[in-house]
């Protein structure tokens, strides 16, 4: 999705340097010291206009979050949308989440969240899709031994390939919901811009699980 510049979005990043990383490989192993206090870890890669992540900090003040994005006009977006809220345990990374282990230290994370990532239909991309078996790996790399990965989508077929790669790299699944807004698992559900747009049309997919450290 081609996504058109914002003229003021390099200079507002600059000018809030206190919320958003730009060289995140500096911050590897320490990314705590980016918060008023140390508290659990939470992250979620492609990060849109930052509804989710916002509110998530929002509700869940004894946890830190971080929202990774690539493309700069859309973190600025989001980047606003975090200054107007005042909150302290949240904080933007602009870059490109697909190597999350050259971003963190092994198991500095605690949750990963994947929201409505790219489909990549296209058999021949099937590796660039963040649910692919090269992307699990490192994931698992940065993960705590308990931490999990949640992921929404309102795509079936990424859905269904997600299910196959999670459960063929042994990863223990937690929750699986077919259709998400109308079962158990939306009490407390956190919406995206998208899924909010878009769950009109059709039901909303997630599943949640962890890897087994036990083998």
């Amino acid at each position: 999705m081609r996504v058109r510049k914002k003229p003021w979005a390099a200079q507002y990043i600059k000018d809030h340097a206190d919320l958003i990383v730009t060289e995140p490989e500096k911050q590897l192993g320490h990314w705590q010291e980016r918060f008023p206090s140390v508290q659990p870890l939470q992250i979620e890669i492609g990060i849109g206009k930052g509804q989710f992540i916002v509110e998530m900090a929002r509700q869940h003040s004894d946890i830190n979050f971080l929202g990774i994005e690539i493309q700069e006009s859309v973190i600025a977006t989001a980047l606003r949308q975090l200054v107007e809220s005042g909150l302290t345990n949240v904080q933007l990374v602009e870059t490109d989440g697909a190597n999350v282990d050259t971003l963190f230290a092994a198991q500095e994370v605690d949750q990963l969240f994947l929201n409505f990532s790219d489909p990549w239909p296209k058999t021949r991309h099937a590796k660039r899709r963040l649910t692919s078996p090269n992307f699990l790996t490192h994931y698992q790399t940065v993960l705590k031994q308990d931490g999990r990965i949640q992921f929404k989508t309102d795509n079936r077929g990424l859905f269904e390939y997600s299910l196959t790669s999670f459960n063929n790299f042994g990863l223990v699944f937690d929750e699986v919901w077919l259709d998400l807004h109308n079962s158990d698992g939306n009490e407390g559900n956190v919406q995206t811009e998208y899924e909010e747009k878009f769950s009109k049309k059709g039901p909303i997919y997630e599943l949640i699980a962890h890897f087994d450290q036990t083998k």
